[in-house]
Order: C-alpha cells, then structure tokens, then sequence
C-alpha cells in the first residue's frame, strides 16, 4: 500500500464528495432528486450516460475477460456499444416523451394501472440489484488487491460511499460524480492503449501475431470457443447485451434529466462515441495484460480476472499509473452504484409508496424521506448478496442483469409505444414470464450448479447448459405479452392514440 495509492484514493474521493455537497444544496425537490430537474445539456446527459454505461463491468470486466479468454471476451465488447443502436433508434425519445420520474411512469401512461406500476417497479428493483452486486464484486476485489484488506471491509465501504452520494445529492450529485468519471477513464484507458501499442511499436498486426504465442491458448486465442464453445450459448448471450441496454432502468432513467427529446437523442450520440472508443480500446486493455501481466499473476489476484486492467496499469506505468487506474475504477463503481440505487430508490418511493400505497397524495418531504430510506434498503440487500459473489466475473454477472432487462422490460416498452391491441393484462403477463423465465433460467443453469466445486454457489448438475438463457427468456416475455394480451381482448383504442401522438411528438396537453 503505497503513498501514491492512498493520495490519489483519496483525491478522487474527495472530489466526489464536494461535487455531492455543493449538489446537495440544489436537491430540495423530488424532481431535482430523481431526474436533476431535467436541467442537463446534452453533452453533459451524453458523459453521464457513458459514465452510467461503462461500469466495473466494462473496466475491469471485459478486460480480464479478453485477457483470459481472446476473442470470446470480445463478445461483451461488441454487445454493449451495439446496444446504443436499440436505445437510440426504439426507445430515448418516446420515453423521454411519456415518462416524468421512472420507467413505470412510461409504461403507466397508457394503461395507468396500479398492478401495472407494481410489476414494473419489482422488475426496476430485481434489475439493480443483479447489477449492484457486480459492481460491490469488482470494488471489493479491488480494494482487496491494493490495500490488502477483507473482501466484506471492501464491500462495505463502497456501499457507504454510495449511500453518501444518494441520500444527499440525488441526481445531480450523481450526474457530475459519472461525469468526472467518464472523463478519467477516458483518459486513464487512452494512456494505457498507447502505452501498449508503443510496446509493439504502434503496429496493431504485429501485435495480433505476437498474441498468437503470448498465452498459454496458443493461436485458440484469437478464435471464437475458448469460453463459448457452444454457439447457442454465444447467440444467447449477445441477444441479452444487445437487447438488454433498452430495458436497464438506471440507463432509461437518465432520459428524464434533460429538457425535451430532442436533447434525449443528441445525448445518446454523445454517449455512443465515448462508449464506442472506449470498447475498441478494451482490445489493447485485455491483449496487453495477457502479453505483460500473464495468465498466472492476474488469476492470481483475482480467480475472475477482475484485476486484469490494474495490473496492466502497474506493468506499463509502475505505481503511479496503477494508482490512478485502480482509483478510477473505483470512481466508477462509486458512480456506477449511485445511479443503480437512485433508479431502485425510486421505484419504490415514487411506484410503489408515492403511488400505490398512498394513491399519489404524497407531499414532496414524505416522498423524498421515502427515497432516502430505500436508497438504504437497496443498498444494505446488494452488499449482502454480493458477499456470496465473490468469485465471478463482473462482466459475467451484469449479463445476468442485461437477459433480465431485455426479457421482462423490453417487450413491454416495445408493446407500449407500438402495439394498439395491447392492454393492461399484456403488460402484466409480459413483464412477470420475462422476470420470472429468467430469474428461473438462472437459478438451474450453471452459474449457480456445477459438478465442480468452487465453480458456481452449488455443487450440483444444472439443469440447462446455457449460462446465459436470453434466447429463450427474452422470447418468453414477448410471447407472455402477446398470449395476455390476446386471451383478455380488452382495448383502448383512444388511449393508444394518444400515446402514439405523446411518444412521437412530445406533446402534452
């Protein structure tokens, strides 16, 4: 634990922690709380997308992915900057045009249903948590690996921290926290790819023919199966990164923070030339630690290869550079986690008390007490599970939380903006096969039981060999929306009419 470790730890938190203050004294209504009033540009919304986006996940993640496994850790690359396209082209403007605070809102603005919003907010609140536990995973292990105490002191300080940031800044706070961090990762994996390329003299096609010997795969490390080996499970897995980005409530969220749709699109652009360099740059972040860090010593740090990017920072650039990169890192999940209990906080206050419990006749202090208590709540149920977590990969684990999102979230959005027939009983039926096929999905498949001890949770046989079940869950949940739909026969022509006009113009009465 070096001086340099603990000044820049501490300068990067410290700046955070101003940011959360001088927000802090601009968050005193619901609105500031949950979407910063609606007050952000479309370049600083598009930073703050990016800095929501490029989680622990895409750090750390896809980078000891691609270091351990080549070609197959590119996969992950790949699914997440595609998944802009499906957010920019179907869902940002009708969204940002019928939502007010979350995606409940959206969907509740055809069918203004209380059983709708419920199932909606249980969806929001089943999505974060899958998701928060990927990032405690990647901030315990990295705390673990620089400052060489327990995993649970790790978890247990990054929860802290974020329940700073959310319980007196809000969204503002939040949204200046991801985009300080944007930028430093940015910079921190520009330095580090240059550095690489340097070291293969700037020439990318030596550096793929020196990877050909570099690991222990031999030339298998450029080619598609070291991981997935069975194509099923490859298809799987990019339909839930491709689909799921549209569904993630914390992503979908940041569309209520500026002024109209038009500024909604021109955000996601921003956001998908930031994210889309960032995940070519993932390339020379997973080769250059398997060429000088080596298979032995990054599974060392970390059996999931989560440490991959630090060691490769401390390689290249000594102390010094690993430093910033591991305190960048875990600015990112600081940032990363205050947005995930910002969206289930307020799924719950704003859907399920503000609305359902007390039928909308909440004051704006009652509601924003409640924010702040599940802000608690999410957070202390996350630190617990990601305690039982600790050995998978980070970005093997938010691709859990991306097949539910595009199972039981996106037929809906989908249904809701473009099918006249559907109703009440669709969406119900829709959001709860989605949920529950892939909640299922995962709980037999080999994630969770392996004959191998120390592989999974249990050691068992699973019960189905995909480790990621998209391509049936997120089919499930279509064809939950369109058999609800159908069997009710319930219609609303008018109130689809309206949407259709809502969602496309942005006209409010």
């Amino acid at each position: 634990m070096s001086p340099t470790v603990i000044i820049l730890f501490l300068l990067i938190v410290g700046i955070t922690l101003v940011v959360t203050y001088f927000a802090a004294k601009r968050t005193k209504t619901t609105s500031e709380f949950y979407t910063a009033g609606g007050g952000l540009t479309g370049w600083q919304n598009g930073l703050a997308i990016a800095g929501d986006y490029l989680s622990a996940a895409s750090f750390l993640g896809i980078a000891g992915m691609i270091a351990l496994n080549g070609f197959d850790g590119f996969f992950y690359s790949i699914g997440f900057l595609i998944a802009y396209l499906v957010v920019l082209f179907i869902v940002a403007e009708p969204l940002r045009n019928l939502g007010k605070y979350t995606l409940a809102d959206m969907i509740n603005s055809r069918f203004d249903a209380k059983k709708v919003r419920a199932v909606a907010a249980l969806n929001t609140i089943t999505i974060v948590i899958f998701y928060m536990i990927a990032q405690l995973v990647g901030a315990g292990a990295l705390i673990k690996l620089l400052f060489g105490i327990d995993y649970w002191i790790a978890v247990l300080i990054v929860g802290i921290m974020m329940m700073i940031y959310v319980l007196f800044g809000g969204m503002t706070a939040t949204s200046w926290v991801q985009i300080i961090k944007a930028v430093l990762l940015m910079v921190g994996t520009i330095v580090i790819s240059i550095m690489v390329l340097a070291k293969f003299h700037f020439n990318i096609f030596e550096m793929f023919t020196e990877m050909k010997t570099a690991t222990p795969l031999g030339e298998d490390y450029l080619k598609p199966g070291v991981k997935y080996k069975v194509p099923l499970d490859t298809i799987s897995l990019m339909l839930a990164l491709v689909l799921g980005t549209a569904g993630l409530p914390h992503i979908l969220m940041r569309f209520f923070t500026v002024k109209d749709a038009k500024t909604a699109r021109s955000s996601v652009i921003s956001a998908t030339w930031v994210i889309g360099i960032f995940y070519v740059l993932t390339i020379f972040l997973g080769f250059g630690a398997a060429y000088f860090v080596g298979f032995d010593k990054i599974i060392e740090a970390n059996a999931a290869g989560n440490m991959a990017a630090p060691l490769l920072a401390g390689a290249l650039g000594g102390d010094f550079l690993m430093s910033f990169v591991s305190a960048v890192a875990f600015a990112t999940i600081l940032a990363v986690v205050a947005g995930l209990v910002l969206s289930g906080a307020s799924a719950f206050a704003h859907d399920i008390y503000g609305e359902i419990i007390k039928k909308g006749k909440i004051t704006e202090k009652q509601q924003m007490l409640a924010a702040r208590y599940a802000s608690v709540g999410v957070a202390i149920l996350s630190i617990l599970l990601a305690l039982f977590t600790q050995k998978m990969n980070v970005a093997f684990l938010v691709s859990l939380a991306f097949c539910v999102a595009a199972s039981a979230n996106l037929p809906v959005i989908i249904f809701t903006i473009y099918w006249k027939k559907f109703n009440t009983s669709g969406a119900i039926t829709g959001m709860l096969s989605g949920l529950l096929s892939s909640l299922i999905l995962v709980i037999i498949s080999p994630n969770v039981f392996s004959p191998v001890e120390g592989a999974a949770i249990f050691v068992g046989e699973p019960l189905i060999s995909l480790t990621n079940p998209a391509i049936i869950s997120v089919p499930l949940g279509f064809i939950g929306a369109y058999i609800g739909t159908v069997v009710s026969k319930k219609q609303d022509a008018k109130r689809f009419a309206e949407v259709a006009v809502k969602a496309n113009t942005g006209f409010k009465e």
